[in-house]
C-alpha cells in the first residue's frame, strides 16, 4: 500500500521578507489550498534562499515521504529543478513555463500577449518613449515579457528601454531615478509587479513629476495596493486566486494519474486607472 502524506509541497526560493510585501504568492497559495482542502490535503510551504536549497528540500521530502506532490514556480531557462523532481519520482505541477512540451503538467500564462496589450494601450495614449522595469532576467516569464515589449515597441515605431529589477521596493526606486534622470526620459513606464511601481510613484512625487500629466505608470500583478494608491495605479489584472485554484485542480488530477497537460490561465486584462493618461503635449 502506497503511503499518503496528505501534503503537497511548495518551495519558494526568495527572501522571506518579500512575501510580506508582495501579494501575488499569498493569493496563489490561498487558491491552491482551497482546492486541496476538498480532498483533505494541505499545502506545505518552505521558503529558502536559492534553487540549490530548494533542490535539497525536494530531496529531503522525497526521502522522508513527506509530500505526495510538489508545485514548482518561477521557471528559468534549462531549469535543473525539473530534472531533479523527475529523478526523485515526485509528482509535480509547474506554474508557468511554455504552452507545450513539459514533462509535468503546468499552468501557463500568455505573458507575451499581455505585454503587447500593455504597449498598445500606452502607444494609443500617444506615448513614444516607453520603459519597462522587469523582474530577474533568468525567469522565463521575464524573458517572454521583455521580448514581447521589445518586439512590440519596434513594430509600433516607438522607443522602448528595459531596466532589470528584483521585484523589491529599492529596485523600483533605483530604476525610476535612473530612467527619469536621463535625457529623453520615458513618458510611460511598465513595471513587472505592484511593489516596484508603487516605489516609482513615490520617486515621481519626490521629483515633482506629475502622474499622469507628465508620467504614466502601469503595474503588473494588480492588487489592493494598486487600487488604494494615490493616484490609483493602472495594472495588468490577473485572477491570481483563480489561477491558484487551477493549479490545485491540476495537482489533484496529477495525483489521480491524469494525463500530462498544459492548462492556460485566464488571460490578463488591462485595468486602466488614474496613473495613466495621454502624453503631455509641448
Amino acid at each position: 500500500m502506497t503511503h499518503r502524506s496528505d501534503a503537497v509541497g511548495l518551495v519558494l526560493a526568495r527572501p522571506a521578507r518579500m512575501l510580506g510585501h508582495e501579494p501575488f504568492f499569498g493569493e496563489l497559495i490561498a487558491g491552491i489550498e482551497e482546492v486541496l482542502a476538498t480532498e483533505d490535503r494541505s499545502l506545505l510551504l518552505h521558503v529558502v534562499p536559492d534553487h540549490a536549497a530548494e533542490i535539497e528540500a525536494y530531496r529531503r521530502w522525497a526521502a522522508g515521504g513527506m509530500v505526495d506532490a510538489v508545485v514548482v514556480v518561477n521557471v528559468v531557462e534549462d531549469d535543473s529543478r525539473i530534472g531533479v523532481v523527475a529523478e526523485l519520482g515526485l509528482p509535480a505541477v509547474v506554474v508557468g513555463g511554455p504552452s507545450s512540451g513539459m514533462e509535468f503538467s503546468n499552468v501557463w500564462i500568455d505573458d507575451a500577449q499581455a505585454t503587447r496589450d500593455a504597449v498598445d494601450y500606452l502607444v494609443g495614449l500617444g506615448h513614444t518613449q516607453l520603459a519597462r522595469v522587469s523582474g530577474p532576467h533568468a525567469l522565463l516569464h521575464t524573458r517572454a515579457r521583455s521580448d514581447a515589449f521589445t518586439d512590440e515597441c519596434a513594430r509600433r515605431g516607438v522607443q522602448g528601454v528595459i531596466v532589470e529589477g528584483d521585484y523589491g521596493e529599492e529596485a523600483g526606486k533605483r530604476a525610476a531615478r535612473s530612467l527619469l534622470g536621463r535625457r529623453g526620459a520615458p513618458t510611460a513606464i511598465v513595471f513587472d509587479n505592484d511593489v516596484m511601481a508603487l516605489a516609482a510613484l513615490a520617486v515621481a512625487h519626490e521629483m515633482g513629476i506629475d502622474v499622469p500629466a507628465r508620467l504614466s505608470l502601469l503595474a503588473w500583478d494588480d492588487s489592493a495596493l494598486c487600487r488604494l494608491s494615490s493616484p490609483p495605479l493602472s495594472a495588468m489584472t490577473l485572477d491570481v486566486h483563480g489561477m491558484g485554484q487551477q493549479v490545485g485542480q491540476c495537482v489533484l488530477n496529477t495525483l489521480a494519474d491524469g494525463p500530462v497537460r498544459a492548462y492556460q490561465a485566464p488571460m490578463q486584462r488591462l485595468s486602466a486607472r488614474a496613473s495613466t493618461g495621454r502624453v503631455a503635449t509641448v
